[in-house]
């Protein structure tokens, strides 16, 4: 990770400016730049006909080679697009991160960032986010995977101090972003159900979570058979981890959050083709944004009760693997046809939500899962996220928040004509559509939903955000961590006590 400090443009950044990169910007098709006057006249000159030789036009985000000035200096500039538009939060983020993206490109180890007004501290974020890297497993090409950018320094013109502490804040967010990356790009034979449960334990205890961790033994007490007949194929034991953060009063609602966490699916008897399956390693990314949520409230010390609950299983293969065609019954008592093993994830699922309501009675509930590649056919690979849910109050202050930070939601239709794709002729709901009509993101929704017991409910496809193998301006190519910011944003602006309510008790 980058190491980031704020000074004032007034002093402070004098020496430094001497021997790192010094990246200033410039409004698009503007001779002037924005350098709060770091810069000398005659290297404005320079820069400027360097500017004018190049198809470099100042649009947003965009970068120019550098520019070596008459004294020596390294210049980049990058582009602040249109002066009359505004710069919302999540784009001085993109813009610190195609900065991050450029220095690492031309080697720079040091660099000062003369950042606009008002947005410092979200441009330093965007920064550290792009700043991850997952290198651990490189051995001979270690160098060749390791940042090369070692510190940024922000210029600001108004109090650094303040802004250091803005961007501390949203820091804590961003290293429970990188745990969730970190999460989802660790390879099954290292992250398995088990060793996921003692990763969790260890790192959420320290930051004042209650950690609890279910076996199959306590399981099978519960009657969670759908989600235990997932794994009962694999070597490695199912687990059920049950995060809670109570950071206001005691009287207050319970907020919950549910993740898949499959860290590997062949698909079961229903194998998956063998081209592609590789990436099943991040079908626990569910339950990997769960875990970075939680990490994300005690870091802050967030006023509010949350409860996080994530379902671990390997969907692997063996004479003992469930078969398509098997009846379970889930811990609702409500039986399913498992027509298709490799539509696991809603059984975990729908034993989890089951056991959060009975135990927490919370107010509402938001699942999180690579469910399906349904998703990624109707919505893409990004922007957007699927959302369903049976609360029109709960979508639009997950879409608000989303949109705020940049992490969309699509809102998908559920009813009852694609409920009844999903009745069984021989149990009470089987787990696939078999009428050929398409819609499977959709009964895989309405399936989840028959575990959903009167509550307000949100369910979130991120199969089509959870990885991305071009990367962005926050990401490098990889685990996107996209949910941790969202949820974080949703129950920030619309479910978090004030100090005031937290004190007072009202």
């Amino acid at each position: 990770m980058v190491g980031i400090s704020f000074l004032s443009l007034a002093s402070g950044v004098s020496a430094l400016l001497k021997t790192a990169v010094i990246v200033v910007g410039v409004f698009e098709g503007s001779n002037t730049l924005e350098d709060n006057g770091v810069l000398h006249g005659p290297e404005v000159k320079a820069i400027l006909e360097a500017k004018a030789a190049s198809s470099f036009s100042g649009t947003f985000a965009s970068t120019m080679p550098v520019v070596y000035t008459p004294e020596s200096r390294a210049v980049l500039l990058v582009g602040l697009g249109k002066k009359s538009d505004t710069i919302l939060e999540h784009m001085a983020m993109e813009l610190g991160g195609a900065i991050y993206t450029r220095l690492e490109e031309i080697k720079a180890s040091k660099a000062v960032i003369v950042a606009p007004q008002q947005v410092e501290a979200r441009l330093a974020y965007g920064a550290f986010l792009r700043s991850f890297m997952f290198n651990k497993y490189f051995h001979s090409k270690k160098s060749e995977h390791t940042a090369k950018v070692e510190e940024l320094t922000i210029a600001v013109s108004k109090d650094p101090v303040t802004i250091s502490k803005d961007f501390e804040l949203l820091k804590t967010e961003g290293e429970s972003i990188f745990f969730t990356r970190s999460l989802i790009s660790e390879p099954a034979n290292v992250l398995y159900p088990e060793e996921y449960a003692k990763r969790v334990h260890a790192e959420l205890t320290p930051l004042g979570v209650e950690v609890e961790i279910l076996d199959e033994e306590r399981m099978r007490a519960e009657g969670m058979m759908a989600l235990l007949g997932v794994g009962q194929g694999s070597s490695k034991r199912s687990q059920l981890v049950v995060m809670k953060w109570n950071g206001a009063r005691n009287n207050s609602d319970t907020l919950a959050f549910i993740g898949k966490g499959v860290t590997f699916d062949t698909g079961g008897v229903s194998l998956k083709p063998s081209k592609g399956m590789w990436d099943m390693k991040y079908d626990m990314g569910g339950s990997a944004v769960v875990v970075g949520l939680m990490r994300a409230l005690a870091a802050r010390k967030a006023n509010v009760n949350v409860v996080g609950v994530i379902g671990l299983v390997e969907n692997a293969v063996d004479g003992n693997a469930q078969r398509p065609g098997d009846v379970v019954t889930s811990m609702s008592g409500q039986t399913i046809e498992v027509l298709n093993t490799d539509a696991e994830g809603r059984l975990v699922l729908a034993d989890a939500l089951w056991y959060t309501q009975k135990m927490f009675a919370p107010k509402f509930m938001v699942d999180l899962a690579t469910l399906t590649g349904a998703i990624v056919v109707a919505l893409g690979e990004g922007p957007y996220a699927g959302l369903f849910s049976n609360d029109d109050a709960l979508s639009e202050q997950l879409i608000d928040s989303g949109n705020e930070v940049n992490e969309k939601l699509w809102r998908m239709p559920m009813g009852d004509a694609y409920d009844k794709m999903i009745d069984s002729s021989i149990a009470d709901v089987k787990n696939i559509s078999t009428a050929g009509h398409g819609a499977d993101s959709i009964t895989a929704a309405q399936f989840l939903q028959r575990f959903v017991n009167g509550l307000p409910w949100a369910h979130l496809d991120i199969a089509g955000v959870t990885w991305s193998d071009s990367g962005s301006k926050i990401a490098e190519k990889g685990a996107t961590g996209y949910g941790v910011m969202l949820l974080n944003r949703f129950i920030q602006k619309y479910h978090e006590e004030t100090a005031h309510q937290k004190s007072s008790g009202k």
